[in-house]
């Protein structure tokens, strides 16, 4: 058993550095695909409790928090009062600027393979954007399993049960972890070059 241990430890060390380009590879996939997927209908329309609970965001839209729950649209589902609504609020607009932001964090990141500065600023924005995403946890009353009462008493709602968009933003845990790391990995590099 130790020498399988010793065997896969020098495996792994030996190739650290193909294992944090393919973090970027990982973080440029993941925001490559979310963002660009924002020009989607149905995931403009989803992220639109995230951004009208948000201190941060909310006044890139034009109505306030919680009128959008009753023009939602199912996922894969088309209501012209809900899309109305939705380009009347500025939902749609604001998502491709949104998507278009992600998909450059993502290239930025993945630069990092051959230029160090660019590819630290996007490790960083990486980090960034997941902090501004998981404040989402606690602006967002929909990322909780809600008491919905019933013959029964709900016995898991609120924290710390996540609902399924509180389990999708929870995740950003580990972007913001990737993020860190592919930027000290860069940073690392420019001083070694420097000195």
């Amino acid at each position: 058993m130790n020498n399988l241990i010793k065997f896969v430890s020098k495996i792994l060390v030996s190739n650290e550095k193909k294992w944090i380009n393919f973090m970027r590879i990982a973080i440029f996939i993941v925001m490559a695909w979310i963002g660009g997927l924002k020009v989607c209908q149905y995931e403009a329309d989803g992220i639109v409790p995230f951004v009208a609970n948000s201190p941060f965001m909310s006044f890139f839209y034009q109505k306030t928090a919680p009128d959008y729950k009753q023009y939602k649209n199912p996922e894969g589902k088309m209501v012209n009062k809900n899309i109305a609504w939705h380009k009347e609020n500025g939902t749609y607009t604001f998502a491709y600027g949104l998507g278009s932001m992600i998909v450059l964090i993502g290239i930025l990141t993945l630069l990092g393979i051959w230029y160090k500065r660019i590819g630290m600023i996007g490790g960083l924005l990486t980090f960034g954007m997941s902090i501004v995403t998981l404040s989402f946890l606690i602006t967002t009353p929909e990322a909780w399993v809600p008491n919905l009462g019933g013959d029964l008493p709900t016995p898991n709602h609120g924290f710390p049960y996540l609902s399924g968009a509180g389990r999708l933003v929870v995740k950003d845990i580990i972007m913001m972890a990737g993020g860190l790391i592919v930027a000290t990995d860069c940073a690392k590099k420019i001083l070694k070059k420097k000195s």
